[in-house]
């Protein structure tokens, strides 16, 4: 092969193109290329748990975007980070390991007509790259427990990965700290009815507990270390390009009038290069990237692509529709009597015990999650599942990236797990340079506006159980003087904030869908009842529906089947 050409080239090194490139260069026959539009994971705030405060908003981790303004949050606009950086989000992310609910899993099969999305058989998929801190059991993996999936299986792919001894690279570990006012907060939860449990993971994440987290020894574990470093690095068919970035894809035609993506082309920061893949693109690129590029490339709403001067090469009108995000809506209550960081953080003196802490134990604020604390209960009790997740703070500010409050306080985020508004990822311009726009819609549904008011409710509620008492909390934002459905929902969209969930912008589908973009292989459609050759997406974007928690690992799943279908596919060209 010459040095433009590859057997896969993977579009994105973020959470689920690391580990693809992991996977599928296990076998040295392959030669594989992953592509990154941003630097490596070299800037040490990546690495420091509590750096993500320096990397969101950082155009050396971060693409920087901006939402369009919103009717649902009065006209606001949001900022949206996306890492920009190896490891992708999982280098900026809030560390949480949470899979979701069984029952999301469930309806992806359903939506996609495919029995092997269901929970239960997408669990050993989880467990595959596991490596959980209390070892190998029914519910997780471990590294030094052999994986059931390459167990059992009995593809050329599957006995490469375990000659190769892969499997176990995502630790999962408990936080390092622990606050009084969070542990009071969690005895508040239970006196509302809230169980306690003891593992978020396990199909029902029912429950109140600290979150268990992507670290390893008090450190960030991203994706890059865990699947590239040493691995990548060490096999000479790999190739890592950073500060690169693909500008389009590149089609061809077929003798039988079927259309391959034949390869990518590429602004490399000197000029435009084009390369060839001889087996398939994998697209890694996300639920923003994604749609970016197969719009920029002509895959998409033909009328859309036409009005921007873009010749459509696949009509392909889901490109883009079907995004779905967490709105948190941040609950703040002043406190007396308790240590919160507002206070620990207050002064030099108070900043320099924090930074000693971590220096000689890697714990402390500096080893936190942005949240530490979760729960996962109902609005309404009638419902037949959780539809709500907590991330409890002990700290409080105006908006994220301002500075804390000088009072003590605690923030209690509540998001609807399952929201029915959807919104749109689009192009404002054909240029690649040019951020799309992205536009999610929140609080477009009856629905979701009155979730949103409950939750306030029910935030309320846990917040004036005994528990919490002792330390008299108050209040602060948004205001006990608010009360009805259409109070709390219009301040639902004065505070309400993403969580950075994004997903569903080039969904799964039944054949017969018009508006799925992949089969139920990840393989993208032509629009014409066939599919691409050559061309997968392998992201939070192909969610039909967004998962009932935190999003991250979900992805890490997506990639795992991909990696698998991807090395047995007896075609050729993917």
């Amino acid at each position: 092969m010459s040095d433009t050409d590859f057997d896969h080239i993977i579009v994105g090194a973020g959470t689920a193109g690391c580990l693809l490139a992991n996977r599928l260069s296990a076998d040295a026959s392959r030669r594989v290329l992953l592509i990154e539009a941003g630097g490596k994971d070299d800037y040490h705030w990546v690495h420091i748990p509590v750096g993500y405060l320096y990397c969101i908003g950082n155009p050396r981790t971060d693409w920087l975007y901006q939402t369009e303004p919103s009717a649902g949050l009065n006209g606001r606009s949001l900022r949206y980070p996306r890492g920009k950086v190896l490891g992708g989000c999982s280098s900026i992310n809030g560390m949480i390991y949470m899979r979701g609910q069984a029952r999301d899993y469930a309806q992806w099969a359903e939506l996609t007509g495919d029995a092997r999305w269901n929970w239960d058989e997408s669990l050993p998929y989880f467990k595959l790259h596991e490596d959980h801190f209390l070892g190998a059991n029914e519910w997780h993996g471990a590294k030094d427990a052999p994986a059931q999936v390459l167990q059992h299986g009995q593809t050329l792919y599957h006995q490469t990965l375990r000659q190769r001894h892969a499997g176990g690279e995502w630790r999962i570990e408990k936080q390092r700290l622990r606050w009084d006012i969070l542990d009071a907060f969690a005895q508040a939860a239970q006196q509302a009815g809230i169980p306690a449990t003891p593992d978020f993971n396990r199909g029902n994440n029912e429950g109140v507990a600290y979150f268990e987290v992507n670290q390893k020894k008090g450190w960030r574990w991203n994706t890059a270390k865990a699947f590239l470093r040493p691995t990548c690095y060490g096999r000479p068919n790999v190739e890592i390009w950073t500060h690169a970035q693909v500008t389009r894809l590149l089609w061809q035609t077929l003798p039988d009038g079927r259309t391959r993506c034949s390869g990518v082309e590429v602004f490399d920061g000197h000029g435009m290069r084009q390369l060839s893949a001889h087996h398939s693109v994998v697209m890694c690129a996300g639920a923003i990237g994604t749609p970016q590029l197969l719009q920029l490339s002509g895959a998409g709403p033909a009328a859309a692509l036409q009005a921007l001067g873009i010749p459509p090469v696949l009509d392909l009108p889901g490109v883009g529709a079907n995004l779905q995000d967490h709105l948190q809506i941040r609950a703040v209550f002043k406190i007396q009597g308790a240590t919160t960081l507002n206070t620990r953080a207050r002064d030099a003196w108070g900043k320099a015990a924090i930074g000693l802490e971590y220096l000689l134990k890697r714990s402390g604020p500096m080893s936190m999650a942005p949240s530490q604390l979760g729960a996962f209960t109902r609005s309404n009790p009638a419902l037949p599942w959780p539809n709500l997740q907590y991330h409890v703070q002990p700290l409080s500010l105006d908006a994220f990236g301002e500075p804390l409050h000088a009072f003590p306080a605690f923030t209690a985020s509540v998001c609807n797990l399952n929201p029915t508004s959807r919104g749109t990822v689009s192009l404002q311009s054909p240029r690649f340079e040019d951020a799309p726009l992205i536009a999610p819609n929140y609080l477009a549904t009856d629905e979701d506006r009155q979730v949103a008011a409950d939750s306030l409710r029910l935030t309320r509620r846990i917040v004036a159980q005994p528990a919490l008492a002792p330390y008299q909390p108050e209040e602060w934002k948004p205001g006990v003087m608010h009360q009805t459905d259409d109070d709390l929902a219009r301040l639902a969209g004065d505070i309400g904030t993403t969580i950075f969930h994004p997903v569903g912008t080039a969904r799964m589908g039944k054949r017969d869908d018009p508006m799925a973009v992949v089969d139920s292989e990840l393989r993208v459609r032509d629009g014409r009842g066939s599919v691409v050759q050559g061309l997968r997406i392998a992201d939070a974007s192909v969610m039909p529906t967004i998962t009932s928690g935190n999003t991250n690992s979900p992805v890490l799943m997506i990639a795992e089947r991909a990696a698998e279908w991807l090395a047995t596919s007896t075609d050729h060209h993917g």
